[in-house]
Formats: structure tokens, C-alpha cells, sequence
């Protein structure tokens, strides 16, 4: 079978709120917008907000990579999110991961490429 198109979906309260902060935090473009459900592109992914959320924490499964995890992290907050595990340098190797969410309670990923010595 032939896959057309991935698509990830997550519940807003607000819409409005919620595409504003993927257009604002990753550089989002809106692809579709009506009053039931929005649609933004980021990088080569597609995520779909559909209206009626309740704005409780739920885990999308939705992670970003990113080429500046500490930035993007500040972004987040900036608009609206939260950063609950903030990124952390180890001794073994530099901070890779943040758990965030957005402003209707969406639990996703910052993620930053892990470079290991040969």
C-alpha cells in the first residue's frame, strides 16, 4: 500500500493558541484552517489540531529534533509551553533530550542529534 501522507493529531481548546505556537516555536506553516480542525506542516510532518480538547497533559508520542536544544527550550516557554525536564549536560555526553508541552497540555519532545566519538 501506498502511504500518502503521515499525519500526527493532537486536541486543542484553543486552536488559535495552539497553531500560534507551532508556527511560532518550529517554524510551522498553516496548511488548512477551519473552525473544527487546523492543519500545520513542520519540516516534512503534518500535524493536524483538531478543536474540542480539554487542555489535560497527554502524551503524543511527537518529538522535534533540533539543532539547539537550549534554545529551543527557551522558545517553548516563550510561547506559551513548559519545560518539564530541562535539558542536562553529563559527564558522558552532552544534553540531548527535553520533555516539554505545549499550551493545551501536549506532552512533546525536544531532541537534539547525538554525536558519538568513533
Amino acid at each position: 500500500m501506498k502511504v500518502e501522507r503521515v499525519k500526527y493529531i493532537i486536541w486543542a481548546k484553543d486552536m488559535d493558541r495552539a497553531i500560534r505556537f507551532y508556527i511560532s516555536v518550529f517554524d510551522g506553516e498553516v496548511v488548512r484552517k477551519n473552525e473544527v480542525m487546523g492543519e500545520v506542516r513542520v519540516a516534512d510532518a503534518l500535524i493536524g489540531i483538531h478543536s474540542g480538547g480539554e487542555s489535560e497533559r497527554t502524551w503524543t508520542g511527537m518529538a522535534f529534533q533540533v539543532g539547539d536544544l537550549f534554545e529551543g527550550c527557551r522558545l517553548v516557554k516563550a510561547h506559551g509551553g513548559q519545560v518539564l525536564r530541562e535539558p542536562e549536560d553529563t559527564p558522558e555526553e552532552p544534553a540531548h533530550l527535553a520533555m516539554c508541552v505545549d499550551p493545551e497540555g501536549n506532552e512533546i519532545m525536544l531532541t537534539k542529534a547525538r554525536h558519538h566519538a568513533s
